[in-house]
This record gives structure tokens, sequence and C-alpha cells, in this order.
């Protein structure tokens, strides 16, 4: 099986789009999403939509979903993501809305080798950035892969048989793959598809292999100015449209 896992799309329809002709290619089997379907971009209803009709193997939640949906409110958010987040609930529409709040509660067990989250099998809200977070949820995963979201950068910690900890963000080689290892376990973060922060502007996503047991990350150019005008028109802030130029 090989399956197209993404995370972070943030109604940006131009990168969804891109990810999904890219990967037809590679003729994967399903798709799962790890969260944030929503916020920020200007296309919140038909990335819902889209996702939908894709029918994902496995999804959960995250944070932006939940705000959206008005699980949450959003004041742990900074001003720009609250603000785009408040227009995003006055543009759901009622059907988009209700799959925002039926979305599943991470971490969700795939199968016997994959678990997926948002943040962290500890919390679907954590951030994982540091050494300590990455080994306790590495720790707390009930399977040899856990794939998560939320930080929007592409990210690969593992756990070897000797409790040696390695984390690696590949920050200027973007594209790169990783042999699942026999007795070491794993959280990989595919990147942002619609809002990444690393960098590099472009859509990023994964292809996981469970035959040869091999991820791959990968990368792919969008429409980023049909993109970037639909933000301005729909009078979400400008410092929106520029960040998605230069992948922060």
């Amino acid at each position: 099986m090989r399956y197209l896992i993404i995370s972070d799309i943030h109604s940006n329809l131009e990168a969804l789009e891109a990810v999904l002709r890219a990967s037809a290619a590679r003729k994967c089997d399903g798709v799962i999403v790890l969260g944030d379907l929503v916020g920020y971009g200007a296309d919140p209803n038909a990335v819902v939509d889209r996702i939908r009709g894709l029918k994902p193997i496995a999804t959960v939640r995250g944070n932006h979903d939940k705000v959206a949906a008005g699980l949450e409110n959003a004041d742990g958010f900074n001003p720009m993501a609250k603000a785009t987040a408040d227009w995003t609930r006055t543009a759901l529409s009622d059907k988009a809305l209700e799959y925002l709040k039926t979305m599943p509660v991470g971490p969700v067990v795939v199968n016997d080798r994959l678990e997926i989250c948002h943040g962290s099998p500890l919390d679907e809200d954590l951030y994982v950035v540091a050494d300590l977070d990455a080994i306790r949820s590495i720790a707390a995963s009930r399977r040899q892969l856990c794939m998560f979201g939320h930080t929007h950068v592409a990210l690969r910690a593992s756990v070897d048989g000797k409790k040696t900890l390695e984390i690696e963000t590949p920050q200027g080689n973007p594209e790169f793959e990783t042999d699942l290892l026999a007795g070491a376990k794993y959280m990989i973060n595919p990147g942002s598809v619609g809002q990444p922060r690393d960098g590099d502007w472009r859509a990023a996503y994964c292809l996981y292999d469970t035959e040869n047991n091999i991820v791959e990350h990968r990368r792919v150019k969008y429409d980023l100015q049909t993109a970037q005008r639909k933000l301005i028109k729909a009078g979400l802030p400008r410092l929106l449209a520029d960040r998605l130029a230069i992948g922060r």
C-alpha cells in the first residue's frame, strides 16, 4: 500500500490541488489527513469539500478546525490567526461546518504500523519542536510510525533500540526519504500543504510505502499568485499573502 499523507492545508485550494496532481502519478491507495483543513486561507469550503470527496482512510482534527467549528475559542491564537479564524467561521457552509465538528480527535491508530495525530500522541495541540517533547511523544506512540503536523515544518525524529534520539529538520533539502528500521520508532511531520514555514513556499506532503517501509518527503509548486489574490480579495490580512511567498 502507498498512502498520501497531508497536513495543514489551511484553506489553500491551489496548494492542495497541486499535491493531488503530483501524487496521482504515484498511484496512491488512499489519503490520510493530519488536520487543519481550514484557517489562514481563502477557500475553506472548497478545501473541506475536496477532502470529503477523497474519502480519507483516516483523519484527525487540528486546532484551527476546532476553532472554526466553534468547539473551542480562539483565545490562544495570535491576532492574525484569530482574525482569520473569525472570518473562516462566518464563511463556512453548514455542510463544511458539520464535517469539521465531527472530525476525529487524535491520536488515531490507522493500522499495525501507523498512528496519526495533529500535534502529539500526548496532546493534540502540543507543538513537537524540542528534544524532550519528541522523546515523550515517541514513547507515547502505540505504533512504529506516528505521523503528525501542527508545526508546518518537515521533521523526522527517531529513537533506536539503544534509546538514542535523532531529530532532523532538513532545511534547504526538503525532499528526502526515511527507511523505517526494525527496532526503531519514528515521529514524522510531512510539513504543511498550504502554509509551509521552513523557508520553502512549495506545498509539502509525504508518501508512505508500507510494503518497503519507506516515507518520502516531497514538495511541489502551486499557483501561488492565485492563492495570494484570493486572500487579498477576501479581505484577509495582507501579511498572509506575503508570507506564502517566503514559506514563513
